[in-house]
């Protein structure tokens, strides 16, 4: 099967594994395959469906909602995969789920960030879009997490991402034997200049896809370092980044059902009657 083509019936995608049929709409996307793991552990009726290279996906419910997570490997590449054969399966809806490194100073450790969009640092968006195109995050998946975070009353922070392929150089860090160059050297400082809140690696090419495709996606956040202040605590916020992220999926899934009743395309508040 060429992979520009649409799946015939019961034929998997190439990478993923996955056929249509196999997953609902609302599609997590944590880098870390172990997380994947992690947050089916939070759902009824956890389902392992497919693992192939980095990619490991499962299946399960939350509160009623039908939910699946798709690990996607690192950098923007593992990522574009993941989107483009999710999406000839069948979802709609994606929310990355993962770690990062602060850059302002006020941002703790353990809160969450729920970005709005991102710096195009990346190498793979360049195929698909010219360079001033904008990473956005859909506006829905934004308030629906607002809320969720809101309700069960977690700390976090919105603000706008840097997404970049490289996780020495491009963040600042040294290379194999100290190497550096004058890019590695500013790049932070320039981003706190424009109050870009976070570090990251996959999520401007999640957003333009989306925005590209007609589809919803957002980023959610643990917030595992700081660079300003070179905190770091590896595991701290993934708990309350994963209760985020399955309740704004929930919400989202209610809002819909709010939209169809009333004929709309788009949620705002006055639906919640």
């Amino acid at each position: 099967m060429k992979t520009s083509e649409e799946p015939k019936v019961g034929q998997e995608l190439y990478h993923i594994r996955l056929k249509k049929g196999d997953i609902p709409r609302f599609v997590f996307l944590p880098g870390d395959p172990a997380r994947v793991k992690l947050m089916a552990s939070t759902w009824k009726d956890a389902k392992f469906l497919s693992e192939n290279r980095e990619y490991i996906t499962y299946s399960g419910s939350y509160r009623g909602t039908k939910l699946a997570a798709t690990s996607t490997g690192i950098g923007s590449g593992a990522i574009a995969i993941a989107v483009e054969e999710l999406l000839r399966v069948g979802a709609d809806t994606f929310i990355r789920t993962g770690t990062t490194g602060a850059l302002l100073k006020d941002l703790k450790v353990g809160s969450i960030i729920i970005s709005t969009g991102a710096v195009r640092g990346d190498g793979a968006t360049k195929a698909y879009a010219i360079p001033e195109y904008p990473a956005i995050a859909n506006f829905e998946v934004i308030l629906a997490a607002i809320e969720a975070a809101e309700k069960l009353q977690v700390d976090y922070t919105l603000g706008l991402t840097y997404s970049t392929d490289s996780f020495y150089l491009g963040q600042s860090r040294p290379g194999f034997r100290g190497y550096t160059n004058e890019y590695s050297r500013r790049i932070l400082k320039e981003l706190t200049d424009v109050k870009v809140v976070n570090m990251e690696m996959e999520s401007s090419t999640l957003f333009v896809l989306s925005s590209i495709y007609g589809v919803r996606a957002g980023s959610i956040f643990a917030v595992i370092a700081n660079r300003a202040n070179g905190e770091f605590e590896h595991k701290k916020g993934i708990t309350n980044m994963i209760k985020v992220a399955n309740e704004t999926m929930h919400i989202l899934a209610q809002w819909d059902k709010l939209k169809e009743n009333d004929n709309k395309r788009y949620f705002y508040p006055s639906l919640l009657k």
